[in-house]
């Protein structure tokens, strides 16, 4: 197959996994830089340049979008679609993981786990939103916070309105959830490939931080999920319309609760914690499920 990665570094350590991967399979994959490609939007014949040329028409499409060009990137996302590219992960559901509050909704129509989480818009509704959780310690997150960035934990109903209040006067979109006490600073990240959990690892936070992400300097290993977990990740992507993504669960007296779905997560902790191949996964996952035109935005718009 010829394949394409939407990329803007194709050095990180992600990237160059699954290319190896790809050339393994006997594969061609070419990376382009999504900020570096421009569209022609004329109608029925949708083209992409890259480098002052049109660029082919491939077999499948890898997004790799960063979340600061989240929206330009899913714009070139679309235009591949438009083309009857297949997308390992479509548009429209990157576009619903990114957007938290959203995904969050979706999540919660279908009746699975979350923490108890509040939204309101201006500094007017703290108290309020604060008690709606079950008061302090809360967790106070940034819509569009990544990495545990714009993640806080304030221990008292004071603290949580003077941030509430701050962040409001900023003209910032937070949530705020009720604190998982009994995770204990971990969480779980099921990492699903096709409907199927190919690897999870449980995440500790570094002494002192309840925040467990390994961008912050959190530790990895390898965890057994019980069945609950399992069906819950697979659920959850299957809401999203995920076809590879990381689910990120805390464990409560309450069963799983998902944090967050991320559609690009990234391979190097999870690969070394559990010894899965998920770079060969997601190029399977193509092999066998590329068809030209098998796409919901060229399908539905």
């Amino acid at each position: 197959m010829r394949l394409v990665m939407l990329a803007r570094n194709a050095a990180l350590h992600s990237h160059q996994r699954l290319i190896a991967a790809a050339v393994a399979r006997g594969h061609t994959l070419d990376v382009i830089n999504t900020l570096h490609v421009h569209m022609n939007i004329t109608s029925n014949h949708p083209v992409l340049r890259f480098g002052g040329k049109a660029l082919p028409i491939y077999d499948a499409v890898i997004p790799r979008i960063g979340a600061s060009v989240t929206n330009y990137g899913l714009a070139v996302l679309r235009q591949f679609e438009m083309q009857g590219v297949f997308p390992l992960n479509e548009s429209v559901a990157i576009g619903r993981a990114r957007d938290k509050l959203r995904a969050l909704q979706l999540l919660a129509r279908a009746g699975i786990g979350l923490p108890i989480t509040a939204f309101a818009h201006g500094p007017r509704k703290a108290e309020e939103v604060i008690k709606e959780v079950g008061g302090a310690p809360v967790v106070i997150k940034l819509v569009e916070g990544t990495q545990g960035m714009g993640v806080i934990l304030a221990e008292t109903n004071a603290s949580a309105k003077s941030i509430i209040e701050a962040f409001s006067a900023a003209n910032v979109n937070i949530m705020v959830q009720e604190f998982i006490k009994e995770a204990e600073g971990s969480d779980i990240r099921a990492f699903v490939i096709g409907g199927e959990v190919a690897a999870a690892m449980k995440r500790t936070g570094k002494t002192g931080d309840f925040r467990s992400n390994l961008h912050r300097g959190g530790k990895g290993e390898a965890v057994d999920l019980s069945p609950e977990e399992r069906e819950t990740a697979i659920r959850a992507a299957e809401t999203l319309g995920l076809n590879a993504c990381g689910v990120d669960m805390l464990r409560s007296r309450r069963g799983p609760m998902v944090m967050e779905v991320n559609a690009s997560p990234g391979l190097q902790g999870i690969e070394a914690a559990t010894g899965a191949d998920l770079a060969t996964g997601m190029i399977t996952f193509l092999e066998t499920h590329a068809q030209h035109g098998k796409t919901e935005t060229k399908g539905n718009g």
